[in-house]
């Protein structure tokens, strides 16, 4: 028998079993359960629908991980608009250039982030402005718990497919303009079961938002913690102590967090003298957006006492396609190894590693292809973008997305990323992996964080340049000296690949989700050159 896969059904499942349950603990300690957390999802739609919003329109949500986004989102969907989260790292012009390329007819902004919104008021097509403090937001915005107690629950509910789109999802735009990456019913209930799966979800689970909400969905925790009927702890940020605050008396018992988030974490314990960090339950950890250091992941496991599962993907891809947890191939002596690799695919999902003809790679952990994945949690295509949505899906191997990450496959089936294709450095004719260089920068302990690029090199065409944020904060006062530094990357690497030219800096871009934008790094390295490669 077939049914269709609606997204509002995680609610609905939430409300029939786990009504009185708490489905929500709001930033500023405010409760709701699922009953009540339903009821204010049905008056958010009523509103809308008051509004002009119907089925198929876009409503843009641009709010930490409150309540407030929860209810937008469902809001939304259970009139059959098109959900479309807003990273709220960005700038007016980012947002312009979003609201108007999905046609946005309504915004819900948190009072934080509106004024980011007003600038913009008079130059995109939204018509509706919602704001949570209509006090300390200029301009004409309404108040959404005003609008949500004027609304009443009344409302036409549409009949609802599931190859519909029902969320937009806009890229980090690490590379050019943000992408809206379209996501149906389908392929979001897909991958909010594969969560739910792999991240062993059950309704006594404590969920903390460390991650955004925006980021394709919470990577489908908007759906897989609310239909399991687990309970979601609001935050309005991460800040190391609110985070292990949260844990301790909320009992939290599952979160995730990019890398860098885990070290602010390890850092706060080392110099707070190694406080608990966890309440009666186990913490159960998931990271992603780069590959964690062994010390980090040894720091978690074993100072922490909290379990840690590593999984791969990106925007397009729901994310979740791979996961390091194979606790089959685990052993004392590979454990954490293992844990840093990108892992293998979940079920229902064809991950292959394929050279430049689309024939996979030997499982040699060596030669290096390009991971190409096909799934029901692959997005339904580009918003508008006709030309790179088939750009994506093909190259090496038509009919997959193809993920622009270079990976090496172990004897298991088990996936290591070595780089992005656009980061590799090529040094007189020899491939080096910029990761492989920074897990060896981060061994040493003046290493705060790293990013390497290829810098230019009349020699080599191209050379390796790290940029190092020091452990003790301070560029100008780092533990040791660039030269100790390349000398340590002397004693670990192999000749070609030192690390010869450092420089310190204060911090490192990155996106919203804990990624390094080395494009930036890079432009900025390469801005007296007439191209951004090197001729190696």
């Amino acid at each position: 028998m077939k049914t269709p896969l609606i997204v509002t059904d995680f609610l609905e499942q939430a409300r029939a079993h786990y009504g009185d349950e708490t489905a929500i603990v709001g930033t500023t300690g405010e409760r709701f359960t699922y009953e009540e957390f339903g009821e204010r999802v049905d008056r958010f739609s009523a509103a809308l629908a008051e509004r002009g919003i119907e089925k198929g329109d876009r409503v843009g949500v641009l709010d930490p991980n409150t309540h407030y986004h929860l209810e937008a989102a469902y809001g939304a969907m259970q009139l059959g608009a098109i959900f479309t989260p807003l990273n709220y790292r960005l700038t007016p012009d980012d947002y312009e250039y979003i609201l108007s390329d999905a046609g946005v007819d309504a915004v819900y902004a948190d009072y934080e982030y509106a004024e980011k919104i007003e600038p913009i008021l008079e130059d995109v097509p939204t018509e509706t402005f919602v704001t949570n403090e209509t006090d300390v937001v200029d301009g004409q915005w309404e108040d959404f718990d005003t609008v949500l107690e004027e609304a009443g629950t009344e409302f036409d509910a549409p009949e609802l497919a599931e190859d519909e789109i029902i969320t937009i999802n806009y890229t980090s735009g690490t590379t050019g303009d943000p992408k809206g990456v379209c996501r149906t019913h389908r392929t979001e209930t897909v991958h909010a079961y594969l969560m739910s799966m792999y991240h062993e979800i059950t309704d006594d689970d404590v969920y903390l938002w460390t991650l955004p909400m925006f980021h394709v969905n919470g990577w489908g925790h908007i759906y897989a913690v609310t239909g399991m009927g687990a309970t979601h702890v609001c935050t309005r940020g991460v800040n190391a102590d609110e985070v292990v605050e949260a844990i301790t008396t909320e009992d939290v018992s599952f979160l995730c967090a990019a890398p860098a988030v885990l070290n602010q974490l390890i850092d706060y314990y080392e110099t707070e003298g190694e406080p608990e960090m966890m309440g009666e339950h186990r913490v159960r950890a998931t990271t992603a957006g780069s590959s964690p250091p062994e010390a980090t992941i040894r720091a978690v496991e074993e100072e922490f006492g909290w379990y840690l599962k590593h999984l791969y993907g990106a925007t397009e891809t729901g994310p979740l396609i791979t996961i390091s947890d194979a606790k089959r191939l685990l052993t004392d002596e590979n454990r954490y190894e293992l844990k840093k690799r990108q892992g293998m695919g979940v079920l229902g999902t064809d991950v292959r590693v394929v050279d430049e003809d689309g024939t996979d790679v030997p499982r040699d952990d060596a030669t290096l292809g390009e991971i190409v994945v096909r799934g029901n949690q692959i997005m339904d295509r580009y918003w508008n973008k006709p030309e790179e949505t088939d750009e994506a899906f093909s190259g090496r191997l038509e009919g997959y997305f193809h993920t622009g990450d270079l990976a090496s496959v172990d004897e298991n089936g088990m996936i290591a990323i070595r780089d992005r294709k656009k980061d590799i450095i090529i040094s007189g004719g020899e491939n080096i992996s910029s990761i492989e260089l920074e897990d060896t920068l981060f061994d040493h302990d003046a290493v705060g964080d790293a990013a390497v690029i290829p810098a230019p090199s009349e020699e080599w065409g191209e050379t390796p340049k790290a940029f190092v944020v020091p452990s003790s904060g301070s560029p100008d006062q780092p533990p040791v000296s660039p030269e100790e530094l390349t000398e340590f990357t002397r004693e670990h690497l192999a000749s070609y690949k030192v690390v010869r030219q450092i420089e310190y800096v204060e911090d490192l871009p990155k996106t919203a989700t804990g990624k390094t934008q080395k494009y930036e790094l890079r432009e900025r390295e390469w801005e007296d050159e007439d191209r951004l490669v090197g001729e190696g």
